[in-house]
């Protein structure tokens, strides 16, 4: 409870990095329970970071190995149980439960380097919620075994599991995702999961292994299902799709062509290139009926003739 430092970086290369500026934040000053949206002005640079700070004891966002999952301790498990249990109904009507997520790995994924391998990491999704694995190089079937520890605001909310291929300086590339719904958990189950494109419409390449638990007092999730949902700040950056530049590319230079030939045609009909060509035309749009006659037969009696 004491101030928090942060220090924005940018990298330029993989080599060279620089500190673009600082902020504090006195965390003794803000409420608990309750997010708190800071807009902080950086020193030594004209920007500002964005926060959500939310202050909630023993039930916030966390990540550890395997060998010390929370969820694996039975007295930390039974009072963590005990906490959303029916009798604690109207207790921090805001607290509704956690959601525990083993990340063990993911097998067969699609290759993303030019050697034929891939760097994968995971990241996470719950609403505002973002956690990410580390990243296990030149690996198509990387093992995280990562425990993501999230508390849960909607119980209608939807798990986002995205694996990404490490790239550098460069956005990541996409490897598949999975979109699991909380209410269609099992609890302490492992399960293989198809990774989707990013649509989640198709599969794409490889699978994911997941163990969830999931631990939430209903009537606290359906109070909170008539409030309105939170509001999401952070929003997916829509990369340049090479392929969607490639088409839109071609898609100009055939219509550009096309026009192109039309006036050519026009130009050659008109200065008598071809005598028969432009006879033809000429003699075409001599007999087209002009304009007020079209109209003429298609007016019948409802108006006066355009």
């Amino acid at each position: 409870m004491g101030i928090l430092d942060i220090e924005v970086w940018g990298k330029d290369n993989k080599k060279h990095e620089e500190r673009l500026g600082t902020c504090k934040v006195d965390i003794s000053a803000l409420p608990l329970k309750q997010a708190n949206c800071l807009e902080l002005p950086l020193d030594s640079c004209l920007g500002a970071l964005l926060m959500l700070v939310t202050l909630t004891p023993c039930a916030g966002v966390s990540v550890s190995d395997l060998c010390v999952c929370p969820l694996a301790d039975p007295s930390e498990r039974k009072q963590i149980t005990q906490r959303y249990c029916l009798q604690n109904s109207l207790k921090d009507m805001k607290d509704i439960g956690i959601l525990q997520v083993k990340v063990l790995k993911a097998a067969d994924l699609l290759a993303a380097d030019f050697s034929g391998k891939s760097d994968p990491f995971c990241l996470l999704e719950l609403g505002n919620d973002r956690l990410q694995t580390h990243t296990v190089y030149k690996n198509l079937n990387p093992e995280w075994n990562k425990v993501f520890t999230f508390p849960i605001k909607d119980i209608h909310d939807v798990l986002e599991v995205t694996v990404f291929d490490e790239d550098g300086d460069k956005p990541p590339d996409f490897l598949g995702k999975v979109a699991i719904p909380l209410l269609s958990i099992r609890d302490g189950q492992p399960n293989c999961y198809v990774l989707k494109n990013k649509d989640l419409e198709q599969a794409f390449k490889g699978v994911i292994y997941l163990e969830m638990d999931l631990i939430y007092n209903p009537v606290k999730a359906s109070i909170r299902t008539f409030t309105p949902r939170e509001k999401r700040f952070v929003e997916d950056s829509r990369k340049l799709s090479k392929k969607i530049l490639s088409r839109d590319v071609d898609r100009v230079k055939r219509i550009t062509m096309a026009i192109w030939n039309t006036m050519q045609f026009l130009k050659s009909c008109f200065q008598w290139e071809s005598t028969l060509r432009s006879t033809v035309a000429f003699a075409h749009l001599k007999e087209e009926p002009p304009l007020s006659m079209k109209c003429t037969l298609f007016s019948g009696d409802i108006g006066p003739s355009l």
